[in-house]
């Protein structure tokens, strides 16, 4: 069966800072014209941060699109610093939220965050053999963060409470679940 729709005309109708909106008209498989509206984002990343003694690291943070704070694991965005490597974006990220570097670091797994409007692709590393950084990335001015650190079953719980909403630091802590378990 074939799935793929046929791009007809495509509009951009905003470019930001941070996204691109756009919009397409597309026929279908079976013929019908449709509009799609399309959100650009820059490949992102988010870290898996595992302290000595067990513990994620979480971000505690404003995010204005639900209006609310959330309880995250460190993430951003892969830009021009980064020259388009996810690998050195996660550590830049590490860096600049957490002042701390990884030993080792490894990737987990990359996916899309929401294939039903969105194009982000992020790229999750699980990150261990925590020591403070040397020399301090400069932080995003307009980025306030708490840090707080709790163990598996903490979060674990705090999911099940409703305190941790967020899809990347749910799967990450679902991995972590899985790698206690698993070896």
């Amino acid at each position: 069966m074939n799935f793929e729709e046929k791009t007809l005309s495509e509009k951009n109708v905003f470019d930001g800072k941070l996204i691109k909106v756009a919009v397409e008209e597309v026929e279908t498989p079976k013929g019908l014209k449709a509009q799609r509206e399309i959100v650009h984002h820059a490949p992102a990343v988010a870290i898996l941060a595992l302290t000595a003694d067990h513990k994620m690291i979480l971000e505690k943070q404003w995010r204005s699109p639900i209006h609310d704070t959330t309880l995250e694991i460190p993430a951003g965005k892969v830009d021009s610093r980064d020259s388009r490597d996810a690998l050195h974006a996660a550590k830049r990220e590490l860096n600049e939220e957490t002042r701390l570097k990884a030993g080792t670091i490894k990737k987990i797994s990359s996916f899309y965050t929401s294939v039903g409007v969105l194009d982000e692709f992020m790229t999750l590393y699980l990150a261990t053999d925590l020591t403070p950084v040397e020399n301090k990335l400069p932080q995003d001015r307009d980025e306030q963060l708490v840090l707080e650190k709790v163990t598996l079953d903490e979060a674990l719980k705090m999911i099940g409470e409703g305190q941790i909403e967020d899809a990347k630091t749910i799967m990450a802590i679902y991995y972590w679940r899985g790698m206690t378990n698993h070896g």
